[in-house]
Parts: structure tokens; C-alpha cells; sequence
């Protein structure tokens, strides 16, 4: 006799990993000193009311700071739904799992604390597209770690807003912003005024979805000329293979926008960073200008989530973030780069302003 076969709806059986990824996360021990920052994100970035519904979801290198965030959930009486991505699919990612799509359609926030892997961020894109659309304020915690959850996250957010808002008002006014490090970075910044600014401080709005930790005031430049010394961190999955590059920087010449040439005694990381930046054919260009406003944050640590929100400029090659920004071009690739102890000019009718010299902002919070 032939055994009865036994058809279960996909649906079905998501909603039973569901279930069993929110009792794996709240079940897993984690340091008391992650507390506080799943604190803060949950009532101070996030303000999650009593009747939203939460999506989190992380995977197993990062389970420990998914289990905090699932605790704080769980403690402040709110709905969620965790998922831990290698229960869905495999990894790297080509796609981000329908399950998880799916529970954000009902969801006014969600939470991604996850340690990305190479060629994921059109995954990660199908993600925020999600978010975008449905204006849900999202965390993201690309790369989060143990120190970070101990450092950044425990920043005070109140008081980056507050700086943040200082520098989104003068930077909006804005024509042109020149910025210099003893490095040998000298870059000129011609704005456009039909681009927007937006502030990711940390406090999370439907306006954006943020970064967390959060601290960063960004744009799309009208056209960026000059050389960038980065002698902080690269981004994206380069972060974790070179870490700090103070004793080796990356030089890049930047001439219309485009990257021109790429320089650095690591070869390795030269060649890297050259092929990341043509993947496609607006990778090489400049999508993103941003000023770091964590002041909470006293360092760079080799972790791209939190570098860039260092104080200083960093700036990205490849998507503009356009839906937002109101760029009218796309990349399929999206990189940061940032660098140290930055003097930087805002030029504006009015005239011009410094508003930070060595690193350290000349306007207070």
C-alpha cells in the first residue's frame, strides 16, 4: 500500500517558522549589556505603538541581538513575527524570502539585524521597496555587532536629532559644500536644488527609513569633483574583509561625478573596490553625500553601519536613493565610503560657513 501523500499550504508552513523562529529568538540567551540598545531602538528610534505590528528579522551570526530586540518586543507587549533567514532560504540571498515579504505587508515597522553576505542588496532592495511603499519605519541593522549594540546604539539619540536638525537646516540652503582632511582629501560639491535632504538621526520616521545606529544628514550632489582620501572604511562586504584603512588608505580621483582612477598600497583592496564600482554603469557614481552627526560615536571601529555615522562626510557611489532624494537614475550597487577629522565650508547666498574643523562640529547640539 502506497504511503497517503499529504498536501500543506506554503502559507501554512511559514506561518509555523514563524511561530517557531518567535519562540527560538525569545528562548536564546543573550549579554545583559545588549538591554539597552534594543531599548532604545524599540521606544526611542522606533516609538512602536501598542497597536502596530512589528516584523523582525535577523539571522544566526546576529541571532543573540535578535533574541534582545525580540525580548524588548515581547516585554512592551507588542505584536511581532521573527525570522531568521537561513530557515527560509539559503544563503547568500538571491531574493528576499516571500514569507518575510509577505508579514511586512501588515506591519507598520520592522527591525533587519542580519550580517550581509556578498551580492544581497537586491534582496535588501526588494526589502525597502516594501518599506517605501507602505511608508513603514524601518530599522536597519545591516552588520549590527556586540560592540556596536554596546557603543552606537547607546548614543543619545534626542541629542543627534537635535544636532542633526542644525545641520539639515544650513545644508539645505546650501550650493556648494567644499570639504578638506590633512589626509589630502579636497573635495567641492555643487548642489541640486531639485534634490532633497533628509535626516536619519536615529529617530525613525515614515518620511525614511533609517540606519541604526542613526546620525547622518545625506543627499544626492548635483556633481562632485576632487579627491576623496579614505582613511576610514569602505562599505558593503569590503567592510568586513579590510576593516580600518587609516594605515592604507583607498585615494580616489572623482572628476564629473565618476570615479576617474583608484589608488592604495593594498592592491587587493584597490582591485576590490574598482570592480565593485563597475557593476554596473552608474556604479561608479556618485549617488549619495552625507555628513555624520553620531556624536555619541568617538571613533571608527572597521563597521560600516556605524562608520558612517561618524562625524564627517562620507559619500557613496551607485544608488541614489532616488525614490527619495528625487534622483532620477538607478544603480543595482551601493557603496560607501568615509574618512577622518574633516573641515567643511557650506557656500550659500548668505555667504559661507564652516561648520566643522579637524572633525568636531562648530555648531552645538
Amino acid at each position: 500500500m502506497r504511503d497517503r501523500l499529504y498536501w500543506v499550504p506554503a502559507q501554512e508552513i511559514f506561518g509555523r517558522r514563524m511561530i517557531e523562529a518567535a519562540a527560538y529568538l525569545l528562548s536564546l540567551e543573550f549579554p545583559a549589556e545588549f538591554a539597552p540598545g534594543a531599548r532604545s531602538a524599540v521606544t526611542t528610534c522606533l516609538r512602536i505603538r501598542p497597536e502596530e505590528k512589528v516584523t523582525l528579522i535577523t539571522d544566526r551570526a546576529t541571532e543573540t541581538i535578535g533574541a534582545a530586540m525580540a525580548r524588548e518586543l515581547e516585554s512592551c507587549g507588542l505584536r511581532w513575527n521573527g525570522f531568521v533567514l537561513e530557515d527560509l532560504a539559503p544563503r547568500p540571498l538571491t531574493d528576499m524570502p516571500a514569507a518575510v515579504l509577505g508579514d511586512m505587508e501588515t506591519s507598520q515597522v520592522s527591525i533587519f539585524a542580519v550580517q550581509v553576505q556578498p551580492n544581497e542588496l537586491r534582496s535588501r532592495m526588494q526589502m525597502t521597496d516594501v518599506v517605501n511603499r507602505r511608508r513603514m519605519r524601518h530599522a536597519h541593522m545591516v552588520n549590527i555587532t556586540p560592540e556596536i549594540m554596546c557603543d552606537g546604539m547607546r548614543a543619545d539619540f534626542d541629542a543627534v536629532d537635535r544636532l542633526s536638525q542644525q545641520v539639515l537646516e544650513r545644508v539645505r540652503r546650501a550650493k556648494r559644500i567644499r570639504a578638506t582632511t590633512a589626509a589630502g582629501t579636497d573635495i567641492t560639491s555643487e548642489m541640486n536644488p531639485g534634490y532633497k535632504w533628509f535626516k536619519t538621526s536615529g529617530i525613525i520616521s515614515p518620511e525614511k527609513w533609517g540606519n541604526l545606529p542613526g546620525g547622518e544628514c545625506f543627499t544626492s550632489p548635483g556633481e562632485v569633483n576632487g579627491r576623496f582620501v579614505v582613511d576610514g572604511v569602505v562599505g558593503d562586504w569590503l567592510c568586513a574583509r579590510y576593516g580600518l584603512l587609516e594605515r592604507a588608505p583607498l585615494t580616489i580621483e572623482i572628476a564629473g561625478n565618476r570615479i576617474v582612477s583608484c589608488a592604495s598600497e593594498n592592491k587587493e583592496l584597490e582591485k576590490d573596490f574598482w570592480a565593485y564600482t563597475h557593476t554596473d554603469e552608474n556604479s561608479d557614481r556618485v549617488g549619495e553625500f552625507a555628513i555624520g552627526t553620531n556624536i555619541g560615536v568617538k571613533k571608527v571601529i572597521g563597521n560600516i553601519l556605524q562608520d558612517e555615522k561618524f562625524p564627517g562626510i562620507h559619500i557613496a557611489f551607485g544608488n541614489p536613493y532616488g525614490e527619495h532624494t528625487g534622483a532620477p537614475w538607478r544603480s543595482g550597487t551601493h557603496i560607501d565610503v568615509v574618512g577622518l577629522r574633516f573641515n567643511i565650508w557650506l557656500e550659500s547666498d548668505a555667504g559661507t560657513e564652516q561648520i566643522m574643523r579637524d572633525g568636531k562640529f562648530l555648531i552645538g547640539a
